[in-house]
């Protein structure tokens, strides 16, 4: 096929696959797009904040980001497959440079922001699957492997480099509206880069199809999928155990992030744009919870990391909500000693940097262990169907948290909100210990009735 290296199969190793010149092609796409992407999360919502200073916009422009996905995702990648691939992948990178350079001009406007990035985020849609089903086209199929696992690893750590690092540090240095720009110019080099590859035309179609129809037994296929995968779920409670905890890690990051310029404002008396004070330690904490996951991995249980993680991070939620107490008993405390002066170590601040570090620990503990739960239990044979089903349940979960949390924490304050979801994710690893203690009791009592049988009928009876 157009672009498929020549290479061994036994070269399957990450060094091999980024010999591939077509592979590393498109990772640059994709890493560019990620990396902006995640980037002008962070600067649109420091944009809608400061000019709405509403968080009801915010979280409006998060469901912006997220709806079109769940919406228009199976539809998208029916049409995607009746075009050239290429073509796709350039034409929604440059339509996405050109929304943003939009967003740029209008950067004071509320609406229209928000009307542009839906557009983007439709763009994305059909970008997504485009790329990923360049991937067979482009690699032999040993190397499958080792390429899809590039561009997993790629989505987790744009999220981490373009949201908690660069795009903080673009808004520091220069403002969100030349972010913006910046971002414009990265979907313009993944348009460049696109149209390097070779052509990737569709396959003719049967006699008597067309993508209409296709479009509407899609429909009824991720409608029959979806059955499928509530039917897996209710089947093993594992599985619904793993999905239930990364639905509230995923809740708590949309409340986190329609929140957080607010409470930067609000209860900092920072400027929005300096909620990269709570994000970049929230950041470190999640790579320092990754390492300490891995590292205790074999001493404690995975169901036991996750319970500790949520209660921890019920707490530090908490915590955050009173952190000005907090501070002033430190002072207090601080000042009752005067042999060294630690006013710095106990202002709000540097206590919310401490929070956060804590709970991007956290949430690793939770995230990551369910995440290899559900990659542990589910068949091989039904992975990708069920997985894409389980995404698509965390994020509508995510959805319910982000509308209500703006417009109530408008109205109530943001305190409030957080101690509310702080009791959600708290009680939420309560539960499920106490849950599992419950059934880990009955399964010893079950197990010692046959012993107890047995011991009735011992050959020493008489």
């Amino acid at each position: 096929m157009n672009g498929r290296a020549d290479m061994p199969p036994e070269s399957s190793s990450a060094l091999a696959v980024f010999r591939n010149r077509p592979f590393l092609i498109v990772w640059l796409s994709q890493l560019a797009t990620q990396v902006g992407g995640n980037m002008v999360l962070y600067g649109l919502t420091v944009l809608v904040f400061t000019a709405s200073g509403s968080n009801s916009a915010v979280s409006v422009l998060l469901i912006s980001f997220l709806a079109p996905a769940v919406i228009f995702g199976a539809l998208a990648g029916v049409y995607v497959d009746r075009f050239d691939r290429r073509l796709v992948l350039v034409a929604t990178s440059l339509i996405r440079a050109g929304l943003f350079f939009l967003v740029a001009v209008f950067d004071t406007n509320v609406g229209v922001i928000l009307l542009l990035n839906l557009a983007v985020s439709i763009a994305t849609t059909f970008f997504a699957p485009a790329e990923l089903s360049m991937i067979p086209l482009l690699v032999p199929r040993g190397q499958l492997t080792a390429a899809n696992g590039i561009f997993t690893l790629t989505i987790n750590a744009a999220f981490a480099l373009g949201f908690t690092l660069l795009g903080p540090l673009v808004v520091t240095i220069a403002g969100p509206t030349p972010l913006i720009i910046v971002v414009a110019v990265l979907y313009l080099v993944s348009a460049g880069l696109c149209w390097t590859l070779a052509p990737a035309p569709p396959q003719p179609l049967p006699a008597g199809h067309h993508a209409l129809h296709e479009a509407g037994a899609a429909v009824g296929s991720v409608i029959g999928q979806f059955q499928e995968g509530i039917a897996y779920i209710r089947a093993n409670p594992t599985v619904a155990w793993a999905l239930t905890y990364l639905g509230v890690a995923a809740s708590i990051v949309g409340v986190l992030g329609a929140l957080g310029p607010g409470f930067a404002v609000r209860v900092l008396g920072l400027a929005p744009k300096d909620f990269v004070l709570v994000v970049l330690p929230l950041g470190f904490g999640v790579v320092s919870g990754v390492l300490l996951v891995n590292a205790i991995r074999t001493m404690v249980p995975r169901r036991r990391t996750i319970e500790i993680g949520l209660v921890t991070l019920g707490v530090c939620l908490v915590l955050i909500t009173i952190v000005n107490p907090i501070s002033e008993l430190l002072q207090r405390v601080s000042a009752a000693q005067p042999v060294l002066d630690t006013s710095a170590l106990v202002s709000v601040l540097t206590v919310v940097v401490a929070i956060a570090f804590v709970a991007g620990m956290a949430y690793a503990a939770v995230a990551i262990p369910a995440q290899t739960e559900l990659q542990e239990e589910i068949p091989e044979d039904v992975r990708g169907r069920v997985f894409g089903i389980l995404n698509t349940l965390v994020s509508v979960a995510s959805f319910l948290p982000i509308i209500i949390v703006g417009p109530v924490s408008d109205t109530l304050g943001t305190a409030p909100v957080l101690l509310a979801a702080a009791c959600l994710v708290g009680l939420s690893g309560v539960g499920s210990i106490l849950v599992h203690a419950r059934q880990a009791a009955h399964a010893g009592q079950v197990d010692a009735e046959p012993a107890a049988a047995s011991d009735t009928n011992s050959p020493d009876e008489p």
